[in-house]
């Protein structure tokens, strides 16, 4: 049921109304259509107050020159204060987006080891003495920008979080975070724990809203002196453009249309597995699902009959139902969006393999559902291979040879992960090293690591997110050096 009061937003260490002119969020639940409760909003207003109160936080004495034992363990204490509330943490997740209980629970934990994990780079990484060229001793720091906007999206809202605010605040910025409108409380409730675990007042501010309501207030806003984002190439442009106009650095992570590779020799088995899981995993709303099977032909009728196989066996079903395997897509919207392309491409005379329709179970006929898709009968310049779909749907594309497999893989805008299956290393370093990809996975898939850079090429944005580094992301560099001459 709809909430009188909506959830709050929060600011300066508190929960705030959201603003009288901007109306409140209204959470669907994707998987039954019910209204799960309302969102208090903000607009330009909110976003000028918290942006104002980030920047008081991050001048202020209590966060910046805090020592990094002292900051990392707030860090660690904000992972344990995760665990605590796990439960509530994948519960929101789930009414919000639709993903099912295990992936929530799963990505609550992970979530919390991101914190852990940055909590250890705060403590250990240090500055370096650079070598001298002169009498004189030089070195380079590194410094916090002041105020991040940190903008993430409804597909994992904790981990996107997580990997954005935890290495943020570990290089002592202040956080101004937007969830998606779709995702939101997960972020408010992370706000909560924070200053439970000690964060000063004002370093991390959630404002729920639009993108256009509050996400371009915040890019906007000269006191935000750096961005990241998560999100849809198209928007990733625009915050681009505006930066360049204020001269301040950005971290984009765009969309993808990842090949997922199987040569003739390629344990077939385990590679379908992984076909499928990086496809319908999450219901294919992944920004790494490998939607681009490029199957070589002495083995593709054999791989596409196996896919169809698993694509039929998968427990389409609640989030919540015992084994679940794939839930909802986020939005009725979206859904249909998907639902839009298949036919599409069905009309321009694509085979549909298996799936391209909502499932006719009665429990799900109020939900956002769609059911796993293989598409085939297409080339790699057929629109459904080059748009970003976003959802449960495989296109299975042949390849001859290896030249050909580069060439193909390669041609597209994106460039953000990669799959390689055979059982000849040399072939696949050779192809991984061709592949115009930020990730390229052999003989796996979808293995992620918080500590291990990641990001795209082309349009799949600009930056590295994740490992040592990814706290260096949020500072810049500062030479000092010291005359070692003698004083007059």
């Amino acid at each position: 049921m709809t909430t009188h009061t909506p959830k709050k937003l929060w600011i300066g260490g508190q929960a705030v109304d959201g603003e009288a002119a901007v109306a409140p969020l209204v959470s669907i639940n994707p998987a039954t259509g019910a209204v799960n409760y309302e969102v208090a909003a903000a607009g330009a207003a909110l976003a000028d107050a918290a942006v104002r109160n980030a920047d008081d936080a991050a001048r202020g004495k209590a966060w910046r020159q805090m020592l990094p034992p002292q900051r990392a363990a707030i860090l660690s204490r904000i992972a344990d204060g995760m665990e605590r509330r796990s439960e509530a943490l994948a519960q929101l997740q789930m009414l919000e987006n639709g993903k099912v209980w295990r992936e929530c629970q799963s990505q609550v934990k992970s979530a919390a080891a991101t914190f852990r994990y940055y909590a250890a780079v705060c403590e250990t990484t240090g500055s370096e003495v650079t070598p001298s060229r002169g009498d004189y001793l030089s070195m380079s720091v590194y410094e916090p920008y002041g105020v991040v906007a940190a903008i993430t999206p409804w597909n994992s809202p904790m981990t996107m979080e997580a990997q954005k605010v935890a290495p943020a605040l570990a290089a002592g910025n202040a956080v101004v975070l937007k969830p998606s409108e779709i995702t939101p409380s997960a972020a408010l409730l992370l706000a909560e724990i924070a200053t439970e675990a000690g964060l000063p007042d004002g370093i991390l501010n959630v404002l729920a809203g639009t993108g256009a309501q509050v996400g371009a207030a915040l890019v906007e806003h000269p006191k935000v002196r750096m961005v990241s984002f998560t999100g849809g190439t198209e928007s990733g442009r625009r915050i681009a453009e505006t930066a360049a106009r204020k001269l301040m650095p950005v971290a984009l992570e765009l969309g993808g249309k990842s090949p997922h590779i199987v040569f003739n020799d390629a344990p077939l088995d385990a590679a379908v597995a992984a076909l499928a899981g990086g496809i319908f995993e999450g219901s294919g709303q992944s920004c790494v699902a490998g939607s681009r099977a490029f199957v070589q032909r002495g083995v593709y009728d054999e791989v596409a009959a196996k896919l169809v196989a698993t694509a039929r066996a998968l427990k389409v079903d609640l989030p919540d139902a015992p084994g679940a395997e794939m839930g909802p897509l986020a939005t009725f919207a979206h859904r249909d969006k998907v639902a839009g392309m298949v036919d599409s491409a069905r009309r321009a005379g694509a085979d549909i393999l298996v799936g391209g329709q909502r499932p006719d179970a009665a429990r799900l006929a109020a939900g956002a559902y769609y059911l796993p898709t293989v598409v085939a009968g297409i080339d790699n310049q057929a629109a459904i291979a080059r748009q970003e779909i976003f959802g449960p749907v495989l296109c299975l594309i042949p390849f001859d040879d290896e030249d050909d497999l580069i060439a193909q893989a390669n041609d597209t805008a994106f460039g953000l992960a990669s799959g390689v299956w055979t059982r000849d290393y040399q072939r696949a370093w050779r192809v991984a090293r061709a592949l115009e990809a930020g990730t390229v996975w052999i003989n796996t898939y979808k293995q992620l690591s918080i500590a291990t850079p990641f990001g795209g090429f082309k349009d799949s944005g600009i930056g590295r997110e994740k490992g040592i580094n990814g706290m260096r992301l949020y500072q810049q560099p500062k030479g000092i050096y010291f005359g070692m001459g003698a004083l007059a």
